[in-house]
């Protein structure tokens, strides 16, 4: 299934200058905008970073926004996708019935002995806390000062719940009263979540899991909704513990979008390599394929991250182990009145040990210019040997990514959504 792009946005024109500051214009131009020289057979068809960048951040991503915001004030979690597929919602209903055991063998034998034989930390209660929020209503999860963060508002409502000794530590050091909120995998700024998970613990003996759902539900009802709260092992950690998180990202494709050929697009890749004119359809089989050959492998996705620390840039720190990478075309509908008939988006469905910062993002703008330029199923593969971040596209827009779940067992294939 081919679909037809809208032209990408034009560029302002510009205006003339004086011989000495154009030259130092175009030097620093020169030096930001230094484009990576694929070699391969279809390199004059790849867009440029700004190509690929205009082309996404044009899309109506409003319409993904209030998706999400639907799908966070129903409450149903990772189910609430269900319906996007064909699927039953039960089948991926968030299972609050067993406690899960997070020990490793090493900390099965250590926790024979008794908490009475221990103090400190060994006394404290854990909570595991899913949560539900919408990003187009926060500025991440991550605490920063002066931004209406997730964790800044989880712990301001968790600070009830702190024992009295960690309260008075804090007024000492005229800190306000707040829990610790420590959490799976931290979302950027416009990143929806729909079963996130984080921790919290405290000493008191008291507190019920009712009282710190009642107690998140108030702090931005609608936006953020705790989903289920369970008491957990003192060694569980959200992030540690997890063996796999899955995304979803959903881009929306043109309203007017004319179906096309599987030899109609075929003949305009030939077109387009005789006159070197960029290529103006994608096929979306065609992503689906590049991603597939993702799947099964651990590779090193240091070219797809962005904004790592250098110790986390080389080496074991950017391996992961890809589960399940699917792209399928669905219909969105909407709340919206306005919106009845719906609108076509292809999703992504990413399944992994871990991601590196925006790599989601990455892959999503990489697989559609590559599958977009006519490039082989191997496409994601061969850039993994570049040598400059520059051979991948700039990362899609965040309004389309959404953290689905978090998994502490082992990963099964049937609460996937794409599959054959």
């Amino acid at each position: 299934m081919l679909f037809k792009f809208r032209p990408l946005m034009a560029t302002a024109a510009k205006v003339r200058a004086t011989p000495a500051v154009a030259a130092s214009t175009a030097a620093a131009e020169l030096d930001e905008h230094v484009h990576y020289k694929h070699t391969d057979a279809c390199h004059h068809l790849r867009w440029t970073a700004k190509e690929s960048y205009e082309y996404m951040y044009a899309r109506p991503w409003s319409r993904v926004v209030d998706f999400y915001a639907d799908l966070v004030r129903a409450g149903a979690g990772a189910a609430g996708l269900a319906k996007l597929f064909g699927k039953d919602e039960k089948d991926y209903t968030l299972d609050t019935t067993e406690e899960k055991n997070y020990l490793t063998p090493s900390e099965k034998q250590t926790a024979t002995i008794s908490s009475k034989d221990r103090g400190g930390r060994w006394e404290r209660v854990t909570f595991k806390i899913v949560l539900s929020y919408h990003g187009g209503s926060f500025d991440g999860w991550q605490k920063q000062p002066g931004l209406n963060t997730v964790q800044g508002l989880v712990e301001k409502h968790l600070g009830q719940f702190v024992d009295e000794r960690k309260a008075k530590q804090l007024e000492a050091r005229s800190l306000p009263i707040e829990g610790c909120a420590i959490v799976a995998g931290r979302t950027d700024k416009g990143v929806t979540a729909l079963q996130q998970v984080c921790s919290f613990y405290t000493w008191r003996k008291d507190v019920k899991y009712g009282d710190i759902k009642h107690a998140i539900n108030e702090a931005a009802p609608d936006k953020l909704k705790p989903l289920h709260v369970l008491e957990v092992a003192r060694e569980f950690h959200p992030n540690f513990s997890a063996k796999w998180r899955r995304y979803m990202y959903i881009f929306p494709l043109d309203e007017d979008a004319k179906l096309i050929l599987e030899e109609e697009h075929s003949s305009k890749v030939l077109e387009n390599y005789d006159h070197n004119i960029k290529p103006q359809s994608f096929d979306v089989a065609k992503v689906d394929k590049i991603l597939k050959k993702l799947a099964g492998k651990t590779l090193s996705y240091k070219m797809f991250a962005r904004d790592t620390q250098a110790s986390r840039s080389v080496g074991p720190p950017t391996e992961c182990f890809m589960f399940h990478s699917r792209a399928a075309v669905a219909k969105l509908y909407s709340a919206n009145e306005d919106y009845k008939e719906g609108m076509r988006v292809m999703c992504f469905e990413l399944v992994a040990n871990r991601f590196l910062r925006k790599m989601v993002r990455v892959l999503v703008a990489t697989a559609i210019r590559e599958a977009a330029a006519g490039a082989g199923e191997d496409a994601l593969l061969n850039l993994m040997d570049a040598t400059d971040r520059r051979a991948t596209a700039p990362p899609a827009p965040p309004e389309g990514l959404c953290l689905v779940d978090v998994g502490y067992e082992d990963f099964s294939k049937q609460r996937c959504f794409i599959v054959d």
